[in-house]
């Protein structure tokens, strides 16, 4: 598994080290090392090695690489001397806390809120008890388990507790229009986007700041991948705030329209959004992709998310010697197998755990014991897929006719007595059964 607290270093690039990757590479492709011999167009060569490293990183050339190595010296040398965004009384809004140590020491001042209102789990609605009906759901799912996506004042099993701390979110949004600037801080996986279309449909119809302000991104050179601006280190967040633009009219409008079909029971204005390209939110098309994969498949009736957990029960890699945990699954997902990762382990762990209650199994669970012989269930719990699992995945029995506990998929519910709503990867469509 990895460890994130590294993930500073993997953002923090040496020209030196980068430089002497170069000529190592070029060194082996000379002594007709095969890996190193495939990767050259030509006859190996140092600019064409330079630019392999830089493409390793992501930057378009070893110039580009260059700059950015420098600009991010610069940055991270200004951190203590200058304050980014002291001409306005500003507010940092974030989906998460990820971010908001990493923006104090990178110099900014201003107010930070942490929108909580996780778009991938449980009920998306816009009646008016929707508040409420949210929850009902946290308390439902995550029962004595305190939720970290929203951080409640009020104790985990209370449901007015729950709603109390909704309610309190709710107000401060409310009151983000007071600010003179408003800023947004978002990435391109599935959970950002869904909060950053909530937060642009709000600012659609309520009261809104002077300048309202968006910082997007999907990737930043450096780690072989890029999972989110918090792995990022301080500096680099000094370097984004170059690259915000106000928030446009027609932005605020994609965002309306796409919180609105997000909210709706029927899923086919939302894949006719993604399907317009979102132009105007480039990173949203595929978050919407990916969202839209959590209806039942057409072929066997999982998510995504079911169909890669039962996968990797079926198929273990071979180095976890034929022992599946919920971790296990949850680092594969998030660092090989999900095509735009973004769910936490609680959204994970809840999936897996809500595919047992079917009439009859599709896995067993025991009880397991992690590296230091020490149990934390449900966690280090061993999954075994069992023989019809098996049949489900080959597409020859639809895993809703197991009766599985109901869920939902933005304003889908999925449960016996509902639309049955499909997705046809094949097609990407969605189709009624």
């Amino acid at each position: 598994m990895p460890d994130w607290n590294d993930s500073y270093a993997n953002f923090r690039l040496n020209f030196e080290q980068r430089s002497e990757r170069a000529k190592e590479l070029l060194k082996a492709a000379r002594a007709g090392e095969p890996d190193a011999l495939t990767r050259f167009k030509s006859p190996p060569k140092l600019a064409e090695a330079q630019y392999l490293i830089a493409q390793e990183l992501r930057c378009e050339s070893w110039a580009a690489l260059k700059r950015h190595i420098a600009d991010m010296t610069l940055a991270k040398e200004a951190m203590n001397s200058s304050v980014l965004d002291g001409e306005y009384r500003t507010l940092h809004v974030r989906c998460g806390v990820d971010i908001k140590d990493s923006l104090q020491e990178a110099g900014f001042r201003g107010d930070f809120y942490a929108h909580d209102y996780p778009c991938l789990m449980g009920p998306v609605r816009e009646a008016p008890d929707c508040l409420r009906q949210r929850a009902r759901f946290i308390v439902d799912s995550y029962g004595e388990f305190f939720d970290p996506a929203l951080q409640s004042v009020g104790q985990p099993e209370d449901v007015e507790g729950q709603l109390e701390a909704l309610e309190g979110k709710e107000r401060e949004l409310d009151d983000s229009a007071d600010y003179e600037r408003v800023c947004l801080w978002f990435e391109h996986d599935c959970y950002d986007q869904l909060a950053l279309v909530r937060l642009l449909g709000h600012y659609a119809r309520q009261r809104r700041p002077p300048r309202l302000e968006l910082i997007a991104i999907g990737d930043f050179p450096g780690a072989k991948r890029f999972d989110g601006l918090g792995e990022l280190p301080p500096e680099a967040l000094r370097l984004l705030w170059t690259t915000r633009k106000p928030v446009t009219g027609a932005q605020l409008a994609l965002g309306l329209a796409a919180w609105r079909a997000l909210a709706n029971p029927d899923p086919r204005p939302l894949a006719a959004i993604m399907h317009s390209g979102t132009a105007a939110l480039p990173l949203l098309a595929r978050a919407l992709h990916r969202h839209l994969r959590e209806l039942p498949s057409i072929v066997n009736g999982l998510s995504l998310t079911e169909e890669l957990a039962l996968t990797l029960m079926a198929e273990p890699l071979p180095h976890w010697d034929g022992t599946v945990n919920l971790r296990k699954i949850f680092w594969t997902m998030v660092l090989h197998t999900d095509p735009l990762p973004g769910q936490g382990d609680w959204s994970v762990r809840r999936r897996l755990l809500n595919m047992e209650s079917t009439s009859a199994p599709v896995f067993h669970r025991s009880p397991g014991l992690d590296r230091e012989g020490k149990a934390h269930p449900p966690a280090t719990d061993v999954y075994v897929i069992t023989e019809l699992g098996r049949c489900v995945l080959r597409g020859e029995v639809d895993f809703r006719s197991l009766n599985p506990t109901p869920r939902w998929v933005g304003g889908v519910e999925i449960a016996p007595g509902r639309a049955d709503w499909r997705w046809d990867e094949e097609l990407r469509s969605v189709v009624r059964r």
